[in-house]
């Protein structure tokens, strides 16, 4: 049943998933977030409306209460990113430790502005609030890997990598 629901090819494992998630708890709108973790990375690292949808009816629920959760948190992506995506911390320990001259560079390095995806769809450059570093500030994350203690060439090694 969860792969008929679902407007995308959904691979066996991530219906594994999902439906582990969803017989996890007595009441499974505690899985809410988990499924929508597994939907995005199922779906190409983005949520559109046809997967809010989806999970709207795995769940019983209004698809406006569904986009709510996923448009309150910065862990979920409403429109298509890059192959890699990169979060800045902007909060106040990272702030005052450099973050917008590591955004700067990030910036002039890559060609693009915050919000903004490479014309090779290839980088995606956010700001969030926090990342929970505030001890090895500045920090981002690229995908679901952190980077602390940030300088404009160790971001330089990150994207190296990443080419």
């Amino acid at each position: 049943m969860i792969a008929k629901l679902c407007p995308f090819p959904l691979s066996p494992e991530g219906e594994k998933r999902i439906d582990h998630l969803l017989n996890r708890y007595p009441d499974k709108r505690s899985a809410l977030l988990q499924v929508l973790h597994v939907v995005q990375d199922e779906h190409g690292g983005y949520l559109d409306m046809d997967c809010i949808k989806y999970v709207a009816r795995l769940f019983g629920l209004p698809p406006a209460e569904v986009y709510s959760v996923a448009s309150f948190y910065t862990m979920y992506n409403l429109r298509p990113v890059g192959k890699y995506l990169i979060q800045v911390c902007t909060n106040i320990s990272c702030s005052v430790n450099g973050a917008e001259e590591i955004v700067a560079h990030i910036e002039k390095r890559l060609g693009i502005k915050r919000g903004e995806t490479t014309p090779d769809g290839k980088f995606t450059l956010i700001t969030v609030e926090c990342l929970g570093s505030c001890g090895t500030p500045p920090a981002m994350m690229v995908n679901k890997e952190y980077h602390e203690q940030l300088t404009p060439e160790k971001v330089d090694k990150v994207l190296d990598a990443c080419e």
